[in-house]
Order: C-alpha cells, then sequence, then structure tokens
C-alpha cells in the first residue's frame, strides 16, 4: 500500500493540488487522501475512478488497486468490505462472540490468533495483527466519521487471555470510549428481550450514502447491499441501542468489572 500511496501522492503534487484541495475534487476528506498516501487505507473503487479522473487519467492507479487488495492479514471474504470500512461516515457494530477488530488490544488479538485452529506461525500471526491495528487507526484518524458499538457483557466477563489482557482491554476500551466520534454500549447479560439473537451484524454508509451490511461467520463472510435486507438489520440494531446500557451506564460498569477483576 505504501507504493500505491506513493504513486498517488506523485500524481497529486503534479497536478498541483494539495491534500484539501485534492480531497474536495474526489469528495473524501484529506484526512482520507492522507492515509491513502501514507499507505495506512485501502482505496475503494471510487475513490480510485474520482483520484483518476482529478491526476488526468493515466490508468496509474486503477491497475495498482488490484494490488492494494490483496493486502495479508485479512481474510478474502473481508477485503470487500474492510475497502468500503476505510471510508465510511458511519459504522455501527454488535457483537456477541468477541471484541470486534476495532477495539482489540494488540494482547487480545494475539491471543485469539495464538489459539486459531488450524494453527497460524508466527509470520502470520504477524500480518495478522498488523492489518489489524492499520485498521484501527480508523477510530482516530476518521474525526467526522460516527463509530457505534453494542458489545455483550460477557465478552469481558469470559477473560478471553487472562486476567492482565482482560483489564489492558477494558482500559483501551474506555479510553476509546471518551473520543468524540465513538459511542460503545454494553448489552446486560440479563436482558429479557434482544433484538440482536440472530447473531453479529456490521452495518456502514458509505460517502455517496449508499448503506450495506456485512455478517460474518466461521471462515465466511456475507456483504448484504439488498436495501431491504439491510434495511431491516438497521431496525434492529436500532432496536439494540434502545435495549442496551446508556452510554453513561456502559462506561460505569465497564469500571465495575475492572475493579471486580
Amino acid at each position: 500500500m505504501r507504493t500505491f500511496g506513493a504513486v498517488h501522492q506523485a500524481l497529486r503534487e503534479h497536478a498541483g493540488l494539495s491534500r484539501e484541495e485534492f480531497g474536495d475534487l474526489v469528495r473524501f476528506s484529506k484526512h482520507t487522501v492522507a492515509s491513502v498516501e501514507l499507505g495506512r487505507r485501502m482505496p475503494d473503487a471510487v475513490y480510485v475512478d474520482r483520484a483518476e479522473g482529478v491526476t488526468g487519467n493515466t490508468g496509474a492507479l486503477r491497475k495498482a488497486l488490484p494490488t492494494v487488495v490483496r493486502q495479508p492479514g485479512l481474510a478474502t471474504w473481508f477485503r470487500k468490505w474492510a475497502r468500503l470500512e476505510a471510508t465510511a461516515i458511519t459504522l455501527y457494530t454488535y457483537e456477541c462472540r468477541l471484541i470486534p477488530g476495532l477495539l482489540q488490544t494488540e494482547a487480545y488479538a494475539r491471543t485469539l490468533f495464538t489459539n486459531q485452529l488450524p494453527p497460524l506461525d508466527d509470520e502470520q500471526i504477524e500480518a495478522q495483527w498488523v492489518a489489524r491495528a492499520e485498521r484501527q487507526q480508523l477510530l482516530r484518524e476518521r474525526p467526522n466519521t460516527a463509530f457505534g458499538f453494542i458489545l455483550e457483557e460477557h465478552l469481558f466477563r469470559r477473560r478471553t487471555g487472562g486476567v492482565d489482557v482482560t483489564w489492558e482491554l477494558i482500559d483501551h476500551v474506555l479510553e476509546i470510549a471518551e473520543l468524540r466520534n465513538v459511542e460503545i454500549q454494553i448489552m446486560p447479560t440479563v436482558q429479557e428481550t434482544h433484538a440482536g439473537l440472530d447473531g453479529p451484524v456490521q452495518l456502514l454508509e458509505t460517502p455517496d450514502n449508499q448503506r450495506f451490511a456485512y455478517c460474518e461467520g466461521q471462515e465466511s463472510g456475507q456483504f448484504i447491499a439488498d436495501p431491504k435486507v439491510v434495511s431491516m438489520l438497521q431496525m434492529r440494531y436500532a432496536r439494540m441501542r434502545s435495549q442496551a446500557l446508556t452510554l453513561r451506564d456502559s462506561t460505569s460498569l465497564l469500571q465495575r468489572m475492572r475493579g471486580d477483576l
């Protein structure tokens, strides 16, 4: 991705444009432009098409895109979603199996990688962590993107990796929850009505105001573009927001769980 970013920057500078000016023309923020040029973000096809138009339609960026999307450390079925995730204006996640990748600490993530079956070698584990750490920069580098997370209480109570790993994880989640563009809610274990019993889901909105959903299972992921299905999943997520603890109560619960370790 760094090579792609360097080519992108050279073409932009040749056109005599600042990152902010370029961002205005392609209708993406200057932060996204910077992230692409620094090799931190995978551009999607819409971004590349617009960038080609601004830089003279040389074809260089379009031809280089296939090499960027083959990023090691990301599952094949997840890569399309990851490209959209990198430029989304809203991104909402409900998770009942494990802490979402965007919120994981290195110790927590490496615990998951180490216990994966079939086993991963050291190089594969490292590639997966690097890819995950790069994705996590979205939270801080896209301050105008709204991130929402609904997490089941038992994800913390399970103590994946042990007490020290869980302690660090809760501290990290509490820190992320302080960001102005991030909302984290906890779904309590005792909950008589629950709109998310069909499983985890991710929802996003693109800069063009298109809405998509993604549901992941074992060794597979389902990308959902059908507006009717996406609308139904959005209704379920909205209901879960009302069923989960408030932001303040979620923070209080996390602090209590940390104290109980």
